[in-house]
């Protein structure tokens, strides 16, 4: 599923995001969402989460739960 759509994404839910530091490589990480930090509804870039073990990225793809 796209990770552009906040509507998309939930709380618990497993998720590949982009780091910051991974931008330019596009190498993705893979964890659970505990924070949502986009509050609009669309982001071009993907919406902007916060792992459970603290790393910040934008969604690429969702596996949901």
């Amino acid at each position: 599923m796209n990770g552009q759509e906040r509507k998309n994404i939930q709380l618990g839910f497993e998720v590949d995001i982009v780091l910051k530091q991974d931008q330019r490589t596009g190498k993705t990480t893979r964890g659970i969402v505990k924070d949502i930090l986009t509050k609009s509804p669309h982001h071009p870039h993907g919406i902007k989460v916060r792992l459970q073990d603290g790393q910040v990225g934008r969604v690429k793809t969702i596996f949901g739960q």
